[in-house]
C-alpha cells in the first residue's frame, strides 16, 4: 500500500516490541510501553492500525476526541465492542464513568496467556492542566496494565504534550520508549511516485512527504499536472490537510495563527513579522512565537559563526504547510469558486524563488546525514550564515558545533536551478563572502540542482547525492 512506503523501520520496531512483550509473558511485569508522536496527518494512527492488524495479536484501538471526559469514556465502550480482546464485553458492558475505572476494566480485559495490544490514540487531548489523567494512567500502569503481556501504545500530535509526557518530574516519567513518526524522506517520496531525485525533492517541497498527499500524486506525474488537478479540486488533501491541522492545533482566535500566517508569507525576522501580523507588540509576538516554537511548528534559528549574533530568523518547519500558507491559503476563495487556475499561475511565477529558499533546510539535513564522504569530514552542525542587512549570506556552514563555533569545517552555495549550473561567478560571490566570514582558507562546497561548470570546488553534490542520505 502507497502510505506504508518507507514506513519498515517502524514497523520492525513495534514488531520487536511486541516480541519482547511476549518472550516476558509468565514474568512478574511483561507489560511494555511505547510513545509514538509525530505531526498530524504522517500516518501515526494507520501504521499503528497496520501493526496490531498483522501482528496476529488481539488488540483495542481507541481514539480520544477532546470533546469532553464523558464522551471520551463513552468513546472508549464503542471503541472496545469492535475490538479483538477476547474479553473487551467488559468494558462495552460496564461503560465506565471514570479513567481509573476504564483502566480497571481494561487490565481485566486482557489476556494473560498471551501478549496483546492496547492502542490509545490523540492522548494529548486527555492530559488536562493539573495532571489528573496522567496520574490515572501511571497508578494504572504500576499496579496493573504493566503485569499484563501488553504493548501498550500511547499516539499524539501535540508533539510538546507527548515530549512533556515522559519528562522528568511528570507521573509518567520513564515509562514509555519514545519513537517518532516523521513524514515521509525525499527518497521514499521518490521511490513512492516514481521520480527522478530533483523532481522528488520538488514533490517533497509540496507535499511535506505527508502520505495521504503523496497518494493523491500520481505514479510518474509532474509537479505542474498534480498541482493542475489537486488545484481543481476544493477537497483535494493538497488544499484541506493545512486547514484541519491548523484548526486541531489553534482556536480560530488564537494570535498565534495570525503569526504563524506572516512567517508562512515569507516574513523571517521579529520585526518584520510583527509588521505582517498587523503592527502586534513585542510581548505578544514573543508569546506567539514561543508557543509555536514549542509546538514545533516553526523553527527559530541563529547563524553558525566564530562570533555570538542575535540575528534570529524564524521559518515554518514544515515544507508541506509552509507551500501552503504563502502559496495556497490566501487563494482558497478564489480556488473554491473554481478558479484555480489562476492560483497555478501565480505558482509558477514565483515558484523558483520559493523553491530555492524552501530546499535550503533539506539540503542541510541531507549533508548532516551524508558526511563524512570522500570530500567532506562530518559536521555535527550543519546550518547557514546570514548578517542583519544580509550584505552576507552563507547558504551552507560546516562547523564543530552551534550556533557558536570553534572551528569552521567548510561552507558552501546552494543553486537550485533548471538548466543553469553554479558557475564562476557563483564561486566568486562564496569566496567574497567566506572572506567576510574568516580568513583561514575553509573549503567551499557547491549543491547544484543543474551541475557545475567551473573548477575550484572542493565538494560538489547533485540531487542524485543528496538522495542517499536517506536510504531506502
Amino acid at each position: 500500500m502507497v502510505d506504508f512506503v518507507g514506513r519498515r523501520q517502524e514497523l520492525a520496531r513495534l514488531e520487536r516490541e511486541l516480541r519482547k512483550v511476549a518472550a516476558g509473558v509468565g514474568g512478574e511485569r511483561p507489560g511494555r510501553c511505547v510513545m509514538l508522536r509525530g505531526r498530524r496527518r504522517v500516518g501515526k494512527s494507520r501504521l499503528v492500525e497496520r501493526f496490531a492488524e498483522r501482528s496476529g495479536a488481539p488488540f483495542l484501538f481507541y481514539a480520544a476526541t477532546g470533546a469532553s471526559p464523558r464522551d471520551d469514556l463513552a468513546r472508549l465502550a464503542r471503541d472496545a465492542q469492535v475490538s479483538t480482546l477476547p474479553l473487551a464485553g467488559l468494558v462495552a458492558a460496564a461503560r465506565p464513568e471514570s479513567w481509573d475505572a476504564a483502566f480497571d476494566l481494561l487490565a481485566a480485559a486482557l489476556p494473560a496467556d498471551r501478549a496483546s495490544v492496547l492502542v490509545i490514540d490523540e492522548v494529548p487531548y486527555l492530559m488536562d492542566a493539573d495532571g489528573a489523567f496522567e496520574g490515572m494512567l501511571q497508578r494504572a500502569w504500576d499496579r496493573v496494565l504493566e503485569t499484563k503481556p501488553v504493548l501498550l501504545v500511547l499516539i499524539g500530535s501535540d508533539l510538546s504534550m507527548m515530549e512533556a509526557l515522559n519528562s522528568y518530574g511528570r507521573p509518567f516519567h520513564q515509562r514509555g520508549r519514545e519513537m517518532v513518526l516523521g513524514p515521509l524522506n525525499p527518497a521514499e517520496v521518490g521511490r513512492m511516485l516514481g521520480l527522478e531525485p530533483a523532481e522528488a525533492f520538488d514533490a517533497a517541497l509540496v507535499t511535506g512527504g505527508l502520505p495521504l498527499i503523496c497518494a493523491e500524486w500520481p505514479r510518474g506525474a509532474g509537479l505542474w499536472d498534480f498541482l493542475g488537478e489537486a488545484l481543481s479540486d476544493p477537497v483535494s488533501a493538497l488544499l484541506v490537510s493545512a486547514e484541519r491541522s491548523l484548526a486541531a492545533e489553534f482556536p480560530p482566535q488564537a494570535q498565534a495563527r495570525t503569526v504563524l500566517a506572516a512567517i508562512g508569507s515569507g516574513e523571517r525576522t521579529f520585526t518584520n513579522i510583527a509588521r505582517a501580523a498587523g503592527g502586534i507588540g513585542a510581548t505578544p509576538l514573543q508569546r506567539a512565537l514561543e508557543l509555536l516554537t514549542d509546538k514545533r511548528i516553526v523553527a527559530a534559528e541563529l547563524p553558525v559563526s566564530l562570533r555570538p549574533s542575535k540575528d534570529r530568523r524564524y521559518r515554518v518547519a514544515d515544507p508541506y504547510l509552509r507551500f501552503w500558507l504563502h502559496l495556497l491559503g490566501p487563494a482558497m476563495e478564489e480556488i473554491e469558486r473554481g478558479r484555480g487556475d489562476l492560483t497555478l499561475a501565480r505558482i509558477r511565477e514565483s515558484w523558483t524563488s520559493w523553491r530555492g529558499r524552501a530546499v535550503e533546510p533539506l539540503i542541510r539535513e541531507a549533508l548532516a546525514r551524508i558526511l563524512p564522504d570522500d570530500q567532506l569530514p562530518a559536521a555535527p552542525a550543519v546550518g547557514g550564515y546570514w548578517t542583519r542587512t544580509n550584505d552576507v549570506e552563507i547558504d551552507i556552514i560546516g562547523a564543530d558545533r552551534a550556533p557558536i563555533a570553534k572551528e569552521l569545517l567548510f561552507l558552501g552555495s546552494i543553486k537550485w536551478l533548471e538548466q543553469s549550473p553554479f558557475d564562476r561567478h557563483d564561486l566568486a560571490a562564496l569566496h567574497r563572502h567566506r572572506a567576510a566570514l574568516t580568513d583561514e582558507p575553509v573549503p567551499v562546497v557547491a549543491v547544484s540542482r543543474s551541475g557545475v561548470g567551473c573548477p575550484g570546488l572542493d565538494a560538489v553534490y547533485g540531487p542524485g547525492d543528496l538522495l542517499t542520505a536517506w536510504p531506502l
